[in-house]
């Protein structure tokens, strides 16, 4: 899907020495599937019986065709459909898929299989009681795309603004079973030192001095200016550093950044984990049918 992730803890990556490329990670998924990761280990079958005919040798559909379902699926005993619609609209506006003969352009087995998936999911934070306010919404929504104005980032991805808002709201749905069914915290990824405007990395400044303190946590003592204790990362990451709460430099604000950055990954990625089994686990128990449909 089109939406990019501006703070997914699924983004999992190593430092480099580009402070724009450490702060701005961006995944290139529907901010719904981003929460979404893992191998799906339910069952499920491309060109299910009854399905795969209506579109064999297909690329696109005319506007007749939209509420045909291209799949299908069952959890807990309960069969739903999946139309061409909701494919298309998983992924874009319908306009957007729109050729010159007023087709639509026939959406990938993937889109269907993502839109049973997030149903599904989505069914699970409904039972769990799980609901997003107006008011959520719009923080989730400047959380993670950096702007709560549904109708621009509506416009940004090709959605309409009805789309875009349920896309969020899903999202934000998935964040909060996340959080209520992963005991790991992944944490918030730090933002990276700001590079020095003249690129002298070497010169000491109170603000990276700052920064620094600012990572530190329960290995800094405020109150007396020096460690609280010699056993942590970031002490063993600067003990040969010489730098103090006003004066330190971007290399050594880069060092602590590291640490930082070090820690944030190592938590991200065993949240990641324990979300995909809990996702697997549910999904496990799903049974869904495709249509054979286009590449």
């Amino acid at each position: 899907s089109r939406m990019a992730n501006k703070h997914s803890d699924n983004d999992v990556r190593t430092p480099s020495a580009s402070p724009k490329q450490l702060g701005m990670p961006v995944v290139a998924a529907a901010v719904v599937i981003a929460l979404i990761v893992g191998v799906l280990l339910g069952h499920f079958v491309l060109g299910g019986t009854g399905l795969a005919a209506a579109f064999s040798g297909k690329t696109s559909v005319a506007e007749g065709d939209l509420d045909q379902v291209i799949a299908t699926y069952t959890y807990k005993g309960k069969t739903e459909n999946v139309t061409v619609r909701d494919a298309i609209e998983s992924q874009s506006s319908l306009d957007a898929v729109k050729d010159s003969d007023g087709n639509y352009t026939l959406p990938n087995a993937d889109s269907a299989l993502a839109v049973a998936r997030n149903k599904i999911l989505a069914q699970v934070a409904a039972d769990e009681g799980i609901t997003v306010s107006d008011d959520e919404l719009g923080s989730y929504a400047e959380q993670i795309l950096g702007s709560s104005d549904i109708s621009s980032i509506a416009s940004q991805y090709g959605l309409t603004e009805d789309q875009a808002k349920e896309t969020i709201r899903q999202s934000a749905s998935m964040y909060k079973l996340k959080q209520q069914v992963c005991s790991t915290d992944a944490g918030t990824m730090p933002d990276a030192p700001a590079a020095p405007a003249d690129d002298n990395q070497d010169a000491a400044t109170a603000d990276y001095g700052a920064y620094i303190v600012g990572l530190l946590g329960d290995e800094w003592d405020s109150t007396n200016n020096t460690w609280a204790r010699t056993d942590g990362p970031y002490y063993d990451a600067l003990k040969d550093e010489t730098w103090t709460p006003d004066s330190a430099t971007y290399a050594q604000a880069q060092i602590a950044y590291s640490v930082a950055y070090q820690q944030y990954a190592q938590s991200a990625s065993a949240s990641s984990t324990e979300w995909t089994n809990y996702v697997n686990g549910i999904l496990s128990s799903a049974s869904i049918q495709i249509a054979t449909l286009g590449a």
